[in-house]
């Protein structure tokens, strides 16, 4: 393992060197150069990480989270809107449903870490996750007259592959922003780049696919990125294990699991901002479905967006998405926690105004269009929340201990999604308090200027959040010295590390 001060030197592979041709002013030299910067940055981190870690990275954020989760969230609303016919504060509490396969993340760390399939840690859980999502995809696609509790099952087992795909490849992040915590923020950069130029694909196409396919028809298109994880359950190098008396291991190691989990989210280093985020989560509660049943109605004065507009203004929103992690990787990276989170959150309050000066109209009262306004709204509200969601990302990465990676950041996972499970009921519940509806939405800027009033109360938990700085090493020493019950052998860990599979030879 290369040590600290040899991953930093890495990491100026991303810069410039002096004296380079980028730093030439002008000439072609120099251009070339700046267009080659992100294609050094990914042999650095092939180099550093390994070539199988990128392509994980890539396929399970940017495919299977990227691309699915923008396309599912169009083609679901006009799903429910169009088809299913429910109204947008039981659209707002059915969405719930959909997070309960992230909150149990745990459950699927520790089956993946101490549940071995015919010896095969890694590969079994990719395959089953990716025959779940493909088969759950085509029966909504394809069944008439399909119930919304079974229509609400379908959609939960997609998510579940998603989720179980995705817990192996964040075992691998926490893992390596462990050992070479230079890197930390380049990998969280490399995760939302991946899922931000998905999401850019997913959001593009999906306002067509909707139009030409219908609602339901579109929602056949989920099945591509799990039938390309079942393509990753066999391409993943993993060695078969053969082990005496499993039973015992496997319960002492679910044992030690547990208990390790329990140990460390004592440390007041570890649940202080563990609190924070999932508060910021949860106090900024969702109002998406009665602005999207308010946004695309056709009745005067309502915007009335098309289908194609509205995929057209999320496939945007992606690129500014990318903008909003290109700024982080560039200016915001060695800032301490505390100090970015705090302004984050903040400009994440004030942008919310923008919801509230649109649903009120007051954008046609400044001669504003509905189009650009709500362009330029979806634009700074995704800018603004992915330079949020980074540190937050990276700092879930830190508080992991050694040995038990992969479910103590399924833990932190779970917790955040937990945040977001309240976020979505807090919204439902809102909506349905102020009676909006498919057709009346005279409450509906209450419940958004509530929702913004809520983000900037969060402020007061800022202090929450450590001072240290985002390359610091966050984990109590005691935990840091001590062998996680849960840890596995040196032969193990090589074998179940994506990072490690090419063991550093593919070089591009």
């Amino acid at each position: 393992m290369l040590e600290e001060d040899g991953a930093t030197d890495a990491d100026h592979l991303v810069g410039e060197e002096p004296g380079s041709p980028a730093r030439q002013p002008g000439g072609e030299r120099a251009w070339a150069a700046a267009v080659m910067e992100p294609v050094r940055w990914v042999r650095m981190l092939c180099r550093e990480l390994g070539a199988t870690f990128v392509a994980g990275v890539v396929l399970v954020y940017g495919l299977s989270q990227g691309f699915a989760g923008s396309f599912f969230r169009v083609a679901s609303d006009y799903y429910w809107k169009d088809v299913q016919r429910v109204q947008p504060a039981t659209v707002q509490f059915l969405s719930v449903f959909f997070f309960v396969p992230w909150v149990l993340k745990p459950l699927w760390g520790v089956m993946t870490d101490v549940f071995p399939i015919h010896g095969y840690r890694r590969r079994p859980y990719f395959l089953f996750s990716g025959i779940l999502g493909t088969v759950s995809a085509a029966i909504v696609a394809m069944a008439t007259g399909l119930s919304v509790s079974s229509a609400v099952l379908c959609l939960v087992g997609i998510s579940t592959a998603v989720a179980i795909a995705d817990v192996t490849i964040d075992a691998c992040i926490a893992k390596n922003s462990i050992d070479k915590p230079a890197l930390a923020p380049d990998m969280q950069s490399l995760c939302a780049f991946s899922s931000s130029l998905g999401a850019l694909i997913g959001y593009a196409t999906s306002g067509m696919f909707v139009h030409h396919l219908g609602a339901q028809g579109a929602l056949g298109v989920m099945a591509i990125p799990p039938a390309t994880v079942v393509f990753l359950g066999f391409f993943i190098y993993e060695l078969k294990t053969h082990q005496h008396n499993v039973k015992e291991k496997v319960i002492n190691k679910v044992s030690g699991a547990v208990k390790g989990m329990v140990r460390t989210i004592k440390y007041p280093v570890v649940w202080k901002p563990s609190l924070y985020m999932f508060l910021s989560l949860a106090l900024s509660i969702s109002t998406h479905e009665g602005q999207f049943y308010w946004y695309t109605n056709k009745t005067p004065p309502n915007p009335g967006f098309s289908q194609e507009f509205v995929g057209l203004v999320h496939a945007i929103g992606a690129v500014a998405s990318m903008v909003g992690v290109l700024i982080y990787h560039k200016c915001l990276k060695d800032y301490p926690f505390r100090s970015i989170l705090f302004y984050a959150q903040l400009l994440y309050g004030v942008s919310g105004l923008l919801d509230l000066t649109f649903v009120l109209r007051w954008n046609l009262a400044l001669g504003v269009p509905d189009a650009a306004f709500v362009t330029l709204e979806e634009c700074v509200s995704r800018v603004v929340g992915r330079v949020r969601l980074m540190p937050m990302m990276v700092l879930s990465a830190k508080l992991c201990p050694p040995g038990a990676e992969g479910t103590f950041f399924a833990l932190l996972m779970c917790i955040d999604s937990l945040g977001m499970l309240a976020a979505k009921a807090g919204g439902a519940a809102v909506l349905r308090a102020l009676h909006v509806t498919r057709s009346d939405f005279g409450r509906l800027w209450l419940a958004v200027l509530l929702r913004n009033v809520l983000r900037l109360a969060t402020l007061g938990a800022i202090c929450l959040v450590p001072t240290a700085d985002q390359t610091d090493v966050l984990v109590p020493r005691e935990l840091l010295a001590a062998s996680s019950p849960a840890a596995v052998s040196d032969d193990e860990e090589e074998r179940l590390q994506l990072a490690k599979l090419t063991s550093h030879t593919d070089d591009v």
